[in-house]
């Protein structure tokens, strides 16, 4: 039968009434045993009560624990997100950090390429002036030394000739 077709309570079971007949049933025992039913009627509808209850308590939890878990899903979908920009992110501030490293770079080695240049032409400028100054230097000494062999040459020529050694 279904709960909706019959239902019975304690009371119902405590309020029964029997007709009685000559060779009945006991009416003590049966008394006792409607007791004992209606108790053990109060007892399985309490417990159900309580397991009504239960189940509710655990459905609860187990909404909780679903809203926890998607909490959880939802957050570890957004952290792996999160992950993934920041790696996307440290890898593009790398390559502009490498692309800097590298402008840097040039710029030095321009830098050091131009002064390399500077001291070049300072160096070639500076034996210029030193081979320029060295063959001055040279014919300077040669021009003395044409003098001299001149003047020994006259000097000489004097020592040979009594009339330029008076005027000497």
């Amino acid at each position: 039968m279904s709960d909706e077709i019959f239902q019975v309570t304690a009371h119902d079971i405590r309020g029964q009434e029997f007709q009685r007949v000559m060779r009945g049933y006991d009416p003590t025992q049966v008394e006792s045993f409607k007791q004992r039913m209606a108790d053990e009627f109060d007892r399985v509808l309490r417990e159900r009560v309580q397991l009504d209850e239960r189940l509710k308590n655990m459905v609860e939890q187990l909404r909780q624990y679903r809203d926890r878990e998607r909490a959880l899903n939802e957050a570890l979908i957004a952290a792996q997100q999160l992950r993934a920009d920041i790696q996307s992110q440290a890898s593009r501030e790398a390559e502009l950090v490498r692309q800097e490293a590298h402008a840097d770079a040039a710029r030095v080695v321009e830098r050091a390429e131009a002064e390399a240049a500077v001291v070049h032409q300072r160096t070639a400028a500076a034996e210029r002036q030193y081979a320029t100054y060295l063959s001055g230097f040279r014919a300077l000494l040669e021009r003395h030394g044409a003098e001299l062999a001149r003047l020994e040459s006259y000097l000489e020529r004097a020592d040979d000739r009594p009339d330029l050694q008076a005027s000497a």
